[in-house]
């Protein structure tokens, strides 16, 4: 069991899967406790975002397909 927990990885799994959970809280709590105009421009920010993002993995896909051999 000790040895368990001296080993690096869990404790990088672990860190990973807090932040994980607590990044999206804290930066939900930001936008919700900011002005109106921020809260605003952070919410079409993040729209915009997760477009780009959704429009990068299809073309990543797509990219994939044309290249894979028949």
């Amino acid at each position: 069991m000790s040895q368990t927990l001296l080993d690096r990885w869990i404790w990088i799994i672990a860190a990973s899967v807090t932040l994980i959970t607590v990044v999206p809280l804290v930066v939900i709590w930001f936008i919700v406790e900011s002005p109106p105009e921020f809260r605003m421009i952070a919410t079409v920010l993040i729209i915009v975002v997760w477009g780009v993002a959704a429009g990068y993995k299809d073309w990543v896909i797509a990219r994939r397909k044309e290249q894979e051999p028949a």
